[in-house]
């Protein structure tokens, strides 16, 4: 594949959240850009009015004739989508160079230097995080991300002068091994997608495989007691990271009226006073990692404070929607054991005299099948919980999977309720509310607006 030979790029799952990243590069740099999605979004529609032709039909004929030249058209398709799809099956039969969107992202990583964010989760955070301390400095950086920042409002940024690319490194499908990193952080490595990997040690083999691709001269910044034995090329730097401990490390943490300080303490140099523009206390440790791969990329001290005390984070990640005296509400993304008891411990930190309540949505059968009593463990740190469906995304259902599963293993004393997500408004406005959480990566992030106008009415 070469880019300047292309005249025109199809997407199929042009809506994804990695996926519009690459849309919006090809939109960019002068190509013409279509494709379809299952289902119009607030994203497709904004990707429409920049200029890509989307439709949502599984339809061969709505294929336009700007993507019908095999030799001037890429393809590019995510791993969500079922060999057997229409458009799919039509480009493939006709001779197309199809691409998964991971391959197209390593092959940008072979162009510059990749600061890749790799982890079963808080790898978002992380790496818009680092796209933003790189972005607002001397250094610059391109970006491709899979969230939308809160600060540029958009997941894609570029730079023509750096040749540094922040890239999220998306385990799924082994998505990640057809990068080319520079220098990595790996966040963290508790089993998940056990239905593409089937074991947790073949989730481990991935992420040291993984570790196998970072460039020479590069480095690795691992989390500090993750389970992971890396493979490193000859020449690459080992380092380790934690809230509290490890080559990179913060001390002197201050929390307090709504607000959090703390002391970054590097091999590269320290800084004092750093304030974090999101206070939540897991992005304590997401800034470690991001200041040390923007201290290593060149971002000055001064810029570094900046950029930590002015970040607005990420949409759907600890995304405070109603913050005031009488009543809390944030939407969030978690959707994995871990992250969810990170999450639901932040916020205790936060909120520490509040009842906690939580609307939480399955994501996957089959990720509900392999961990409903770890979902039930973190779950039960909260006051009270209420779980919908489970959001399918790509899976049939499966016989005895359900939401009720998880209910089932619940603390005895915790207050729990089961409902439809179409219930979620009715059972709230029911409830004492005073923090209130939104958890899970399927569509309940639909309902976000209405349950703001419900506790504002309140």
């Amino acid at each position: 594949m070469d880019v300047n030979t292309l005249k025109s790029v199809y997407f199929i799952g042009a809506g994804g959240i990695g996926m519009s990243a690459l849309v919006r590069y090809f939109l960019s740099i002068g190509k013409k850009v279509g494709g379809y999605d299952r289902t119009p979004s607030e994203l497709t529609e904004k990707l429409v009015k920049e200029g890509a032709a989307i439709h949502y039909e599984e339809n061969t004929a709505l294929i336009t004739e700007d993507f019908r030249n095999p030799e001037t058209t890429l393809v590019v398709y995510t791993p969500a989508v079922p060999d057997t799809h229409k458009e799919f099956v039509f480009f493939c039969e006709n001779g197309f160079e199809i691409h998964k969107r991971s391959q197209v992202l390593g092959m940008l990583t072979r162009t510059g230097k990749g600061l890749c964010v790799a982890g079963t989760h808080g790898k978002t955070t992380t790496s818009t995080m680092t796209a933003h301390l790189l972005h607002q400095s001397h250094v610059g950086c391109n970006a491709f991300l899979g969230g939308i920042s809160k600060n540029y409002e958009t997941n894609l940024l570029l730079s023509k002068h750096s040749d540094y690319i922040v890239i999220e490194s998306d385990e799924f499908d082994r998505s990640f091994h057809w990068l080319s990193p520079y220098i990595s952080v790996i966040t963290a490595t508790d089993p998940d997608h056990l239905d593409i990997y089937g074991t947790k040690e073949a989730y481990l083999e991935s992420f040291r495989h993984y570790t196998s691709l970072i460039q020479p001269g590069g480095a690795l910044i691992m989390r500090k007691g993750i389970e992971l034995q890396p493979t490193l090329q000859e020449g690459v730097k080992l380092y380790t990271y934690s809230k509290e401990e490890g080559d990179f490390h913060a001390e002197n943490i201050r929390i307090g009226n709504g607000e959090i300080f703390f002391d970054y303490f590097s091999p590269l140099g320290n800084i004092k006073d750093i304030q974090l523009g999101v206070p939540v206390s897991i992005n304590i440790e997401n800034g470690i990692a991001a200041i040390a791969l923007a201290q290593m990329s060149g971002v000055s001290n001064e810029e570094i404070k900046k950029g930590m005390a002015s970040f607005r984070g990420v949409d759907r990640r600890f995304d405070f929607k109603i913050k005031n005296d009488k009543v809390v509400f944030l939407s969030d993304y978690a959707h994995h054991p871990s992250e969810i008891r990170q999450s639901i411990l932040s916020m205790r930190a936060l909120y520490q005299d509040k009842k906690l309540t939580a609307v939480f949505q399955p994501h996957l059968y089959t990720r509900t099948r392999d961990f409903y009593k770890d979902f039930a463990d973190s779950l039960s740190l909260l006051d009270e919980v209420i779980l919908v469906d489970i959001y399918p995304a790509r899976e049939q259902p499966i016989p005895g999977v359900t939401s009720k599963l998880i209910y089932d293993q619940l603390r005895p004393d915790i207050e729990k309720s089961l409902c439809k997500k179409e219930e979620i408004l009715d059972t709230l406005s029911h409830k004492h509310i005073e923090v209130l959480i939104t958890l899970g990566a399927g569509d309940i992030d639909n309902y976000v607006p209405s349950i703001c106008d419900l506790l504002s009415k309140k």
